[in-house]
């Protein structure tokens, strides 16, 4: 498996999410751990074990709501829960043997970014900022 994809997937993931401005991005990336609790659910290979594992994320998601903290926590939680699923359970992906193991490298990544506060990457949002007036001022739609 190639080790460097997954931090790429990572970083990608923390560009992509400095297009939300705040307070929505730490609300979305509540919703995105939330869900990530479930990935396993529906045959991850734990049984029953699966059930309060979800009910643990979905606390945590609820507390990132307004917390970047708790975020950081659930991905790294769920980084334990892939790790798990790549040794004694079912990959998170079941056409892709290696699938948890890379979501345990990605996820740590978005952690990190997480227990950071989140931050808006400068220059992906001053880029689409600066293009998105370019094309406004073009457009008339500015009154300057």
């Amino acid at each position: 498996m190639n080790l460097v994809s997954p931090v790429i997937v990572g970083i990608v993931y923390c560009l992509l999410m400095s297009l939300i401005k705040e307070p929505h991005r730490r609300h979305f990336n509540a919703i995105m751990v939330g869900g990530a609790g479930a990935a396993y659910l529906s045959g991850g290979g734990f049984g029953p074990w699966e059930l309060p594992f979800v009910a643990l994320m979905a606390y945590v998601a609820y507390r990132g709501l307004d917390s970047w903290t708790f975020i950081g926590v659930g991905w790294l939680l769920h980084t334990a829960w892939d790790v798990a699923h790549h040794l004694k359970g079912h990959s998170i992906l079941p056409f892709h043997h290696d699938a948890s193991l890379a979501c345990a490298i990605c996820d740590p990544v978005i952690a990190l970014w997480c227990f950071r506060g989140g931050p808006a990457l400068a220059q992906v949002r001053s880029r689409l900022e600066g293009g998105m007036t370019r094309a406004a001022n073009k457009a008339g739609l500015t009154g300057n």
